[in-house]
């Protein structure tokens, strides 16, 4: 597996591009973007848990029962969730895609992100998406055309080798805030020309998002619009990716690679972050315990807190991995704050070590920490990804939709 260039068009076959189309009021941001496949995808996809779903996310389902899609159409600037032409424009939306494209409407995928509660202006997609011009180097115009409070890209790409075969696997994401597990809240789209079923690419995807997505927090808030798409063309022409193959593992860790590596960039993109934060449980009974863990550390408000100030307050640690609903011994437990090469322990057994605060200080200063709980009780290890809680969140959701 190696890295390369080309997000969402390093794969065979797949275009992208994207226009200002007037959604949002600043003309110099690009509000609208498709991703096209020049052949009809294997398509799997999965979406939010929240109760509350946005209407392009019942319009995907809908065109996905048949595990087929040939474009991906995104908007961003709103949400169209929550209001009373929401299910009306999200058609018109994949109407005006498929006009666009000259591909069946029911082959294309729909996703909105921006503010919940407001019509989507749908008129201005239907005068402006021949604006659009789709190219295989326009992943990141794409890219950034799907930012909300993100501050920066965020995609991948991967070649790999499937039965003899080389193959390419890209994504795109935005996620910044409302950003929690339980479908890790964001938009990504992947493209891939391997070969493999619908069927079998959303039991892969599924499975995956489980230890990416999910393992990622910013905020505590799940949004109404997340979902990861996954479309694959099969234009590497490899023998089929089947479950009891060599095959199998290898397409399973490409696309987990891909979307850890989009997971890591949104918990590091987080609204107002200012460093990243790796939170890791080892030592655990079960892989479960030591999610549940990580994520409760990774989910702290004080915890984040503490990290902003570069507070080595490892009882926020302690206090996190207590409510998390595991059953551990916490007078087994070792606490260590670690950057870049440096590491220092705090606690020896659920109990505070004489540790130089002033080195503390100064590894929590730097821009991608990890916290590691030992609980020395098993085999299992765990990481969580999330970023620190500075000023700027507050000051980035306090006047959000005005």
């Amino acid at each position: 597996m190696k890295i390369i260039n080309g997000g969402v068009c390093a794969a065979t076959g797949f275009m992208a591009g994207a226009c200002h189309c007037g959604i949002r009021k600043n003309q110099a941001k690009d509000d609208l973007a498709i991703i096209y496949s020049q052949s009809l995808c294997q398509c799997a996809a999965v979406y939010t848990t929240n109760k509350v779903k946005a209407a392009p996310l019942k319009v995907t389902k809908e065109h996905l029962k048949n595990g087929m899609a040939q474009a991906i159409i995104v908007n961003s600037g709103n949400a169209n969730a929550c209001n009373e032409s929401e299910m009306e424009n999200a058609n018109k939306e994949a109407l005006c895609a498929s006009k666009f494209l000259d591909c069946d409407v029911e082959d294309v995928v729909v996703a909105s992100t921006g503010v919940i509660g407001q019509p989507l202006p749908i008129e201005c997609i239907e005068q402006n998406i021949g604006n659009i011009e789709l190219s295989n180097d326009n992943s990141l115009k794409a890219a950034h055309a799907i930012l909300t409070t993100d501050t920066v890209e965020k995609t991948i790409a991967i070649e790999f080798e499937v039965n003899g075969t080389i193959c390419h696997m890209g994504g795109i994401c935005k996620g910044s805030g409302m950003i929690h597990p339980n479908m890790g809240t964001m938009l990504s789209f992947i493209t891939t020309d391997c070969n493999i079923q619908a069927s079998l690419l959303d039991e892969i995807l599924h499975e995956n998002v489980k230890k990416t997505f999910n393992r990622v927090s910013v905020d505590g808030d799940t949004s109404t619009n997340d979902m990861c798409v996954v479309m694959a063309n099969g234009m590497a022409q490899n023998a089929p990716v089947t479950k009891h193959t060599d095959s199998y593992p290898i397409f399973k860790e490409a696309l987990r690679f891909v979307m850890e590596e989009l997971a890591k960039k949104i918990a590091a993109d987080g609204e107002g972050a200012g460093k990243f934060l790796t939170c890791t449980v080892k030592g655990a009974k079960t892989e479960e315990d030591a999610e549940k863990l990580a994520m409760s550390v990774c989910s702290s408000s004080l915890l984040k807190a503490a990290m902003f100030g570069a507070d080595a307050n490892w009882g926020r640690v302690m206090c996190a991995l207590g409510y998390a609903g595991v059953d551990f011994d916490p007078e087994s437990v070792d606490i260590y704050f670690k950057s870049n090469d440096e590491i220092i322990q705090c606690s020896k057994d659920g109990m505070a070590l004489n540790f130089d605060e002033q080195k503390a200080k100064e590894i929590l200063s730097n821009k991608e920490i990890e916290i590691i709980s030992d609980l020395k009780q098993g085999n299992e290890q765990v990481s969580c990804w999330g970023c620190d809680l500075t000023y700027d969140y507050v000051k980035i959701n306090g006047d959000y939709r005005t």
